[in-house]
């Protein structure tokens, strides 16, 4: 036992304690990731290690398996880390593993041996330069996306069982690809099909949202089915070589209220940075509840929601701006229409709301300019 004289016990703290880069980074993911605090939770602590220079340098920085639900966010989480870590939501090597179901096609990814014809015209997706293109100074590392991973051909993951173990990839032409450097995340929708009818209700021992399985129920089903399917699909070495599972929960009424704030919030970003007519809008309860109502299927997730806001809402607000009926600095009302069957848009044209509406537009068109003048 060690004595209390001059020592002082260290406890690891929750990295919400103190300020720091890790911190933002959190904060900053679960402001864009709703309703996945455990997934946010796993890349963050990966990403804190990494700030703290105690990775593996025989190993990548880091590999993670994200399972669970259609539209739940997995992708979304991996283009949400690039946007805060470097700028951009598209700084991801993503690679689309339904395209590589054959075992001839991972020539795309390494390239083709020397002597076979056309190996010269054969670019491969995995080179070092790739893996590079997006480090920066303060974050030296890539993050790479292996995108419905069980879609692929056995080729694939046995390519990927000396980059997980040993962070090295031998190409075609003999020159090897070093991913020390590198987060690899891949996604799966295994089990999607027995999540959807636990969701749903529809096997008989699930009731339908709204009905007597709670929550947390739910979740764990979830979690057991997708860790089961994996496990069946997946070799066992396979699954050796990747450090943590992540299962994501299935998303809930409050947090999909949550998103389509988020969406929103998106929306009104791409008017102020559009080539077009800038203007405000807003939504009255009744409208939002409308979008809620047509966006909520529990069994897709955020896609559906999404699908929803763009046909009517976004469609109707582009026609608007396009047809010349809505100005610079007008502010557009979004209400239902008495039968309730689509959105109505009006325009507000007291003196307060055009003001505050050309104020907004004023101010976005700044941002958007020092954003280009930055880039």
């Amino acid at each position: 036992m060690v004595s209390n004289g001059r020592k002082r016990k260290l406890v690891a703290l929750d990295p919400t304690t103190k300020s720091s880069i890790a911190e933002r980074f959190e904060a900053g993911l679960r402001a864009r990731v709703i309703g996945q605090d455990r997934a946010v939770r796993a890349i963050s602590s990966l990403y804190q290690v990494f700030q703290a220079g105690m990775t593996n340098s025989a190993r990548p920085l880091g590999t993670m398996l994200f399972l669970g639900p259609t539209g739940s966010g997995k992708t979304h989480l991996v283009e949400a880390a690039a946007e805060i870590l470097f700028g951009d939501r598209n700084a991801v090597v993503k690679i689309d593993c339904a395209e590589f179901q054959h075992s001839h096609e991972i020539a795309k990814l390494i390239g083709s041996p020397p002597g076979y014809l056309g190996h010269r015209e054969t670019t491969p997706l995995l080179t070092q330069e790739n893996l590079e293109k997006y480090r920066t100074e303060r974050d030296p590392f890539t993050l790479v996306l292996f995108d419905e991973i069980e879609k692929a051909s056995d080729s694939l993951w046995q390519l990927l069982l000396g980059v997980l173990d040993k962070a090295t990839l031998t190409l075609g032409d003999n020159r090897k690809v070093d991913f020390s450097q590198a987060m690899i995340f891949m996604t799966s929708n295994l089990g999607a099909k027995e999540m959807s009818e636990l969701i749903t209700g529809s096997i008989g021992f699930a009731p339908a949202r709204g009905g007597k399985m709670p929550d947390d129920d739910l979740d764990q089903k979830i979690y057991r089915t997708a860790s089961e399917a994996a496990r069946r699909k997946f070799s066992p070495e396979f699954m050796n070589r990747i450090d943590k599972v992540v299962v994501f929960r299935s998303l809930k009424h409050q947090q999909l209220c949550e998103i389509l704030d988020l969406e929103l919030t998106g929306i009104q970003r791409r008017v102020d940075e559009s080539a077009g007519e800038r203007f405000s809008f807003s939504l009255t309860n009744e409208a939002r509840e409308f979008l809620l109502s047509e966006g909520i299927e529990y069994r897709y997730g955020a896609r559906h929601l999404k699908r929803a806001i763009e046909r009517f809402l976004v469609n109707p607000l582009a026609s608007l701006s396009a047809t010349g009926q809505v100005r610079l600095g007008d502010m557009v009302v979004v209400d239902i229409t008495e039968n309730a069957e689509k959105l109505d848009f009006y325009r507000d044209d007291s003196e307060a709301a055009r003001s505050a509406a050309a104020m907004d537009a004023v101010q976005a068109m700044k941002a958007s300019d020092e954003r280009r003048i930055a880039a």
